[in-house]
């Protein structure tokens, strides 16, 4: 997860459970909405003129951010299914 300290996580907190609460339940959507809300936030970080160092930096936050929830959450969800369905 992000390394942040606990103290400054708490400031972000309502907000986040007030976006996964507005975000669709249903699979088709919820791809979409969830897009959306990340390029708006990143788009609102960085604003209009960004430049190659904040395209660069985004670009990296974004894969850390798919490299983390796979090691943190899919991995284990994988694990746990080969050793309940068996491997390949």
């Amino acid at each position: 997860m992000p390394y942040i300290k606990k103290s400054e996580r708490t400031q972000y907190i309502a907000a986040i459970e007030e976006l996964a609460r507005l975000v669709p339940s249903d699979r088709a959507l919820r791809p979409g909405h969830l897009n959306f809300i990340i390029s708006s936030l990143l788009h609102k970080v960085y604003g209009p003129s960004m430049r190659y160092a904040d395209h660069n930096e985004a670009i990296g936050v974004i894969n850390c951010v798919a490299l983390e929830f796979y090691r943190r959450k899919t991995a284990p969800y994988e694990d746990e299914k080969i050793r309940s369905e068996g491997d390949i």
